[in-house]
């Protein structure tokens, strides 16, 4: 349990330390450090990525850094979307939502070696919001990603708000906080239909525990930034991430096209270490 929680401190630590990121190391600490079975743990990591987003979006609320009509296009189909890929996971194998999972680190890890700096130049340059269906769609798609997956999604959500619906960056970061947390809530209520199903529960005590040390790690993870290069950290974290995927499409892989993806799996730092 202690490299659990250990893992709860890294994944509020890089929430602070590079605003985003963070979310992304929830499921593979929940699944192989606490030895959550992989839909619970993506079922966990919703409730605890929406709720840590939803702290952090309270200042960005309160300076009126959230764009509500940004909110309506690509907020509803974002939680629509969420529903969906969680109804639609009871019929993905776990070990496969785990492969899309690892696929979803490496483009993570591909956006941030690019860095913030060109993303941050157009987005405090005033351009030209796409239509509307567009701003929906790419809701609706990234929606169905976090259903799946159990991702918040912010390193998708950021851009797009920037990028299709006009915003500056710092309004764009405050909206897609907000964002997260409601989508979080849509697939975290739908899981728990699908988990009984299955006769599966989350472990309400484990998640009380990540939030509090995650919200806790960000604060501290927020006063170290000025002090942290923060180029270098991102692509310090990008190699991580992209080690990291490869080894869960590695470990996940045999099970997802071995034909045993339908087997109940029991992940521990003991099946971790064990040849």
């Amino acid at each position: 349990m202690l490299f659990a929680l250990l893992g709860a401190v890294a994944i509020g630590l890089v929430l602070g330390l590079l605003g985003s990121g963070g979310s992304i190391l929830t499921v593979p600490v929940l699944v192989y450090l606490a030895g959550q079975p992989d839909k619970v743990a993506i079922a966990e990591s919703l409730a605890i990525v929406g709720a840590i987003a939803a702290v952090g979006a309270v200042p960005y609320a309160r300076q009126k850094l959230v764009d509500w009509h940004s909110v309506l296009y690509f907020g509803i189909p974002g939680i629509l979307g969420t529903y969906g890929g969680a109804a639609l996971s009871a019929f993905v194998p776990g070990s496969v939502q785990l492969l899309l999972f690892a696929v979803v680190m490496i483009i993570a890890a591909v956006m941030m070696f690019r860095g913030k700096s060109s993303l941050q130049e157009k987005g405090d340059a005033p351009h030209k919001r796409q239509p509307l269906w567009l701003i929906a769609l790419e809701g609706l798609l990234v929606g169905i990603l976090t259903g799946l997956v159990g991702v918040g999604g912010g390193f998708l959500i950021v851009p797009a708000l920037v990028l299709l619906g006009g915003l500056s960056m710092r309004l764009a970061v405050g909206t897609s906080l907000l964002i997260i947390a409601a989508k979080s809530a849509a697939g975290f209520y739908k899981y728990i239909a699908v988990l009984a199903s299955a006769g599966l529960q989350v472990d309400w005590e484990l998640i009380a525990v990540f939030v509090a040390i995650g919200a806790v790690g960000s604060i501290v993870g927020n006063a170290l930034s000025q002090r942290v290069p923060q180029a270098r950290l991102r692509r310090g974290f990008a190699v991580f991430l992209v080690v990291m995927g490869v080894f869960i499409l590695f470990k996940e892989g045999p099970t997802a096209f071995g034909g045993a993806a339908t087997q109940e799996r029991s992940h521990s730092v003991a099946s971790y270490a064990s040849p």
